[in-house]
């Protein structure tokens, strides 16, 4: 068995599993791991017991628990990234690109200074980079993210009143399509359906499943529904009720309980 923890860098960021290294750790401790692209700050949120069938690849380390003096360089990379932040803001409208920076942050040793930006359109930034570069004496990466991301760093509530899913508990932002609200029976109104960031809602995965599932055991819509002398076409269905909105001749609409009649 292999001790693991998992440890998150930043509120709603994705989490990510290291080794303990043997270190005696505890949840909402603080420690500096080992990542691909250098040291990090980061917070333990939980400890797991795992084989190496479940994770598949060796797992980085925990370095060491957080000392104060790592606190007080924690605090100063995000003092400096704020004003880091600042800066490439206004070197963007010097060079006149058409790209929003929306954050920066240093890694934990500062070997690497990250901004993530906004842009409708791919970006030649290589100038940027190398004025950027010039300033911090660190090497510099740009990374173009997409509107969802974006909602989910400045967070907001959502049309159901609460606050965004993606703010709040989502780590990674799956594929969403339209022929879930289709699947779902809703309304393909664009204010209805889309989220603030005017994608589609990221809660449309959430009952598709169950949509689908039940929906195999229903008469599709279009189909004719009879029981006795009550005959008519199914225009609309509730999946849960299990029953169907029927249209007769005279284009009266009736609801009809599915256990009972038949269906052609």
């Amino acid at each position: 068995m292999i001790h693991a923890v998992i440890v998150n860098f930043q509120k709603n960021a994705k989490n990510y599993f290291f080794s303990t290294s043997g270190l005696e750790l505890k949840n909402g401790q603080n420690v500096i791991v080992e990542t691909e692209k250098g040291l990090q700050y980061g917070q333990v949120i939980a400890i797991k017991e795992l084989t190496e069938s479940d994770i598949g690849f060796p797992l980085k380390s925990v370095k060491r628990i957080a000392t104060e003096k790592d606190e007080r360089q924690y605090q100063k990379n995000l003092e400096d990234a704020s004003k880091a932040l600042e800066v490439a803001r206004k070197k963007v409208e010097e060079l006149q690109l058409k790209m929003k920076i929306i954050d920066a942050r240093y890694t934990f040793d500062r070997g690497q200074l990250l901004f993530n930006f906004l842009a409708d359109e791919r970006i030649d930034f290589r100038e940027l980079a190398k004025k950027l570069a010039q300033i911090y004496h660190t090497r510099i990466e740009l990374r173009q993210i997409g509107v969802r991301d974006k909602a989910k760093e400045i967070g907001g509530l959502g049309p159901c009143g609460r606050f965004l899913c993606c703010s709040t508990f989502l780590t990674d932002f799956n594929s969403v399509s339209i022929n879930m609200a289709k699947n779902q029976m809703l309304a393909l109104n664009p204010s209805k359906i889309n989220g603030v960031c005017g994608r589609l809602l990221c809660c449309l995965n959430y009952e598709d499943e169950t949509y689908s599932h039940l929906k195999k055991s229903l008469p599709k819509i279009g189909s004719i529904y009879k029981n006795g002398d009550i005959t008519g076409k199914i225009v609309s269905l509730n999946v849960f009720k299990k029953t169907a909105m029927i249209e007769g001749k005279n284009h009266s609409q009736i609801e009809v309980d599915l256990s009972n009649g038949s269906i052609e």
